[in-house]
């Protein structure tokens, strides 16, 4: 058995960014991922990488778009607000079909909000995130363990897609320390003949660009990379199934809330309550099938969530409103305990017909 160490999140996700080939960091400090920078601060000079705390949010994912048109592994990271001023830049890598990593550890919001966690950037996560059509492939880590793996697995992904692609964790999953094995297969960038590195003479000059004034070209290519994402919507969903063969009550959870959420399916079986769990492992793309599978036995659904209810919109266009979905739920930096969770199953199972 590979060897393990106790881990921040954070810093568990950065290490792992290293051991993906990101020799490249650009980033802010901002409560709760702060130690992310801090980590690349120590790192990055001693294995030959770049580390840059820029003047802002916006230089940040600027610099990440440079750096991804030449091809190499580049990562950036932030909190809410913060993703909030890269969308622009975000958007910009997307138009430009360019694979870059970025990390939100989220906090409560909207604003400033505060600096406890949260999972209320859902909305901004898988729906884009920036102006324009485009789709971002987005993880959520349930562990210390995922938040290495995820990253690594994100970076991939990115690279084969041609793509941004997101770690959407709570901050919980950022600040909690776990016992960690980074002994795990990376798989190297790939060959990037696009990239901007110089033509040296031996080749027609690479341009990336998000910018199309022919209104033609821009709809094809809008077209084209939509095909892109059914591809990823075919081969790259993720998600994990607790519980659900003969459940009656489905619960849908991701990261914190659904470590939360697997304690109360175990408390409800034990009452006798037929309940399962549902995990969300990419958030875009969103693992449809499962639900609409679990719909056709299951009589009701809960979302747990750390927001005022997102996900659950995506719960019910899976389940084609087969069902009830009520949500389950705390805001603002609160996280719902295993008691809230089972007293909605509980609500939940006196509605159903036995």
């Amino acid at each position: 058995m590979a060897d393990k160490v106790l881990m921040k999140g954070n810093e568990a996700l950065a290490e792992a960014a290293i051991k993906a080939g990101c020799r490249h960091y650009f980033g802010y400090p901002i409560t709760p991922q702060t130690e992310v920078a801090a980590y690349m601060a120590k790192r990055m000079p001693k294995i030959g990488g770049t580390f840059l705390q820029a003047e802002s949010e916006i230089a940040a994912i600027n610099m990440v778009y440079g750096v991804a048109a030449a091809g190499k592994r580049v990562m950036t990271s932030s909190s809410s607000p913060g993703i909030s001023l890269k969308g622009e830049g975000i958007s910009y890598l997307a138009g430009s079909d360019l694979p870059a990593l970025i990390v939100n550890v989220q906090r409560g919001g909207p604003g400033l909000g505060g600096i406890q966690p949260s999972q209320s950037d859902y909305f901004q996560a898988t729906r884009g995130g920036g102006h324009g059509d485009y789709h971002m492939i987005v993880l959520a880590p349930a562990s210390v363990q995922e938040m290495a793996e995820l990253t690594v697995l994100g970076f991939e992904l990115a690279d084969t897609y041609r793509m941004p692609a997101m770690v959407l964790a709570d901050g919980t999953m950022g600040q909690m320390m776990e016992p960690v094995s980074l002994d795990f297969a990376v798989s190297p960038a790939p060959e990037k003949p696009w990239a901007t590195t110089g033509t040296k003479m031996a080749r027609e000059h690479n341009i990336v660009n998000s910018l199309f004034l022919t209104p033609e070209e821009l709809e094809q290519l809008n077209f084209t990379r939509y095909e892109r994402y059914q591809t990823i919507e075919a081969n790259e969903t993720r998600y994990e199934e607790y519980m659900t063969e003969d459940a009656d009550i489905i619960l849908a959870a991701f990261g914190i809330a659904a470590r939360v959420s697997r304690t109360a399916v175990n408390e409800a079986r034990k009452q006798g309550i037929k309940v399962g769990l549902i995990r969300p492992i990419t958030l875009w793309p969103f693992p449809y099938a499962p639900f609409a599978k679990a719909a056709e036995h299951a009589k009701a659904f809960i979302s747990v969530e750390l927001n005022m209810g997102q996900m659950i919109e995506d719960v019910r266009l899976a389940i084609s409103c087969k069902a009830p979905v009520t949500l389950c739920n705390r805001a603002g930096g609160m996280i719902p305990s295993p008691g809230q969770v089972l007293e909605a199953i509980q609500k939940a199972d006196g509605g159903v017909s036995k």
